[in-house]
């Protein structure tokens, strides 16, 4: 079961694409394609994460970026498109849908401004009259109002696209306590039909013709109208922590703990430190500079800039991962910086998985909702593991000594074999008392049937030439656990050992080693010696033994020599004391088996012997 989630937002990442994109005026929004337009620099850990594998990514931009690439990584865990479905495309909407709800009702805006009767009861509530009244940069209005406000005291009142109420003040004039204040009652006015998402605290400093906004800022945010997979996760003693304005964006409800972050490198170094943590639950980051910086500004080379710095920390975090935390990147809502719009654009987001559970390759195509999300998370941290009881348990065999077919595994993987066949395989390796049957994947089921627990079922996977994908081999493993076998073999995928790419190799053995052992079972790892130069087998070796598999074996008997005694004692000099050896192929005597055993193997692979 997962310990840690670390859901990441890249607040106002889109990829484009959302179906309903006219209704919004967003036709042809795509923030990541207007990022690759920037340049052709690599982003190799988002890559690996799978996010140039996404379905629909047919924008020109991305396209022509992809194919300026020398090569992009293969994903290392799922990816998805998601569309939106609740009737907005703000941060608020976007979040609220990200931890379970769906919003039927857009949000407030204010194209033109505040009506009179909002503005009298702002007046009423806070005792301040307020300056400017209309859609405006945050930037431009302090330039614009900031002298007038330091004459009058009154505070700036704006709005922009977003469903926001602001309120700049200068620190001097308005001290922060007084400005949140002000905000807060601001808060109490804003509901019903005018319930917008935020009302925003705006502190600036300095001189006229020369204002700065500061770092206190400070959102107080509509409150959920229900439950969110926060207040869940919450009520169940879970850790919910959160980095950057999550806390304001759920006006602090289901939270445990808050940290506030000044910037994109601040948020993201916050949550590389949560990773020396040890706590039980999710943690949830916003990075809001995408949007507020770059995406709103239309700052193309800011937002690609911002995220070459995230895609170096990803390397970070992904290092840091444990074996039982699960990390989640996504966004909220698309912010276009191409287009003339400043507004946020209504786009699908990227959803990239990577972690317990998610560490084989993946295309989950197109998700309808960003509740999959929630769903995601509380699975992760809140279902229980089941495992099957294997008949035998597994493991068990003890080999006589006086009994050579005690360390056989009797094998019939014939492409002509019949369930007759199988049946007559298990009642021989009952009455021969063997270590197991190997049969074919699609007899896996009849087998444990059959056997009644008399002997262990084992099977292949990846046969008989190991170069399907990883995704393929560990669906087929973990098939064939659940149908009951207690011993996988899996064939390497030689096609990638002569290409010099261990490193890939060594993880798709530790995914179905992970994968195996999950479910209780045994695995034995295929090498087929007859196609491997001598340090080929040496590294071998040493990868079997690194990826925690249990066997290491010769060969799948389909090959053009099978098992040698001088394979036997390489293994036996390079691999860990925790590996042990199966021999295979061609053993048809029990002199040549008793060979193999002499130079170091545990299990004999044979189909012969015993007749």
């Amino acid at each position: 079961m997962t310990k840690r989630v670390f859901l990441i937002v890249l607040d106002s990442f889109g990829i484009g694409g959302a179906p309903d994109a006219g209704k919004f005026g967003d036709d042809g929004s795509n923030t990541l394609a207007a990022v690759l337009s920037f340049s052709d620099a690599p982003y190799p850990n988002l890559s690996r994460m799978g996010l140039l594998a996404i379905d629909g990514e047919d924008d020109m931009r991305i396209t022509a970026y992809k194919k300026a690439q020398e090569s992009i990584p293969c994903p290392i865990g799922s990816y998805a498109r998601v569309r939106e479905i609740s009737a907005g495309k703000d941060s608020t909407i976007g979040h609220w849908e990200l931890a379970g709800i769906i919003s039927d009702k857009p949000q407030p805006t204010y194209p033109v401004g505040f009506p009179e009767e909002v503005i009298k009861a702002l007046e009423q509530a806070t005792g301040k009259e307020f300056l400017c009244n209309k859609p405006y940069s945050g930037t431009d209005v302090i330039r614009d109002y900031g002298e007038e406000h330091m004459k009058t005291g009154k505070p700036i009142l704006y709005t922009s696209a977003d469903s926001v109420l602001q309120i700049a003040a200068h620190e001097e004039i308005i001290p922060l306590d007084d400005l949140y204040s002000i905000c807060k009652k601001a808060r109490e006015v804003m509901t019903g039909e005018h319930a917008v998402g935020r009302v925003i605290a705006r502190p600036f400093v300095g001189e006229p013709g020369n204002f700065t906004r500061t770092a206190n800022r400070h959102d107080f945010s509509l409150a959920a109208p229900s439950s969110t997979m926060l207040d869940l996760l919450k009520r169940e003693g879970f850790d919910v922590i959160s980095i950057g304005k999550i806390y304001d964006l759920f006006a602090g409800r289901g939270l445990t703990e808050s940290n506030p972050t000044k910037s994109n490198t601040d948020g993201i170094n916050k949550t590389i430190a949560m990773m020396d943590r040890d706590f039980n639950g999710l943690c949830f980051t916003n990075l809001v500079d995408f949007d507020m910086k770059y995406g709103h500004r239309n700052d193309i080379e800011g937002y690609a800039t911002a995220m070459h710095e995230f895609d170096d920390a990803l390397g970070t975090i992904l290092n840091k991962l444990r074996d039982d935390d699960l990390l989640i990147i996504t966004a909220d809502h698309g912010c276009d910086p191409s287009t003339p719009s400043t507004d946020h654009s209504r786009e699908c987001i990227p959803l990239l998985i990577y972690g317990d559970g998610y560490r084989t390759p993946f295309n989950m195509g197109e998700l309808t909702g960003f509740t999959n999300i929630a769903s995601i998370v509380l699975t992760a941290l809140m279902a229980e593991s089941h495992k099957i009881d294997f008949c035998p348990a597994t493991d068990r065999n003890k080999p006589d000594p006086d009994n050579i077919m005690s360390y056989v595994d009797l094998t019939n993987l014939k492409t002509t074999a019949t369930e007759d066949d199988i049946k007559d395989l298990i009642e021989r390796a009952a009455e021969l008392k063997t270590a197991s049957v190997c049969v074919q994947p699609c007899f896996v089921r009849d087998a444990v049937r059959y056997s009644r627990g008399r002997v262990a079922v084992c099977t292949v996977i990846g046969f008989p030439n190991g170069y399907q994908t990883t995704g393929t081999k560990v669906y087929e493993a973990k098939e064939a656990c659940d149908n009951g076998a207690s011993e996988i073999d899996m064939v390497i995928n030689i096609c990638f050992v002569k290409s010099g790419r261990f490193s890939e190799v060594e993880d798709e053995i530790r995914l179905i080693a992970e994968t195996v052992h999950s479910k209780g079972a045994l695995l034995k790892v295929i090498i087929e010696t007859c196609d491997l130069t001598e340090n080929e087998k040496i590294r071998l070796c040493r990868i079997v033994s690194d990826a925690k598999a249990d066997f290491i074996k010769t060969s799948t008997g389909f090959g053009s020599a099978g098992a040698k005694v001088e394979d036997i004692v390489l293994m036996k000099n390079n691999i860990s004391q925790d590996v042990r050896i199966k021999a295979a192929g061609g053993i048809r005597t029990v002199e040549s088996a008793k060979e193999m055993l002499d130079a170091g193997a545990i299990r004999i692979g044979a189909s012969r012997l015993g007749s």
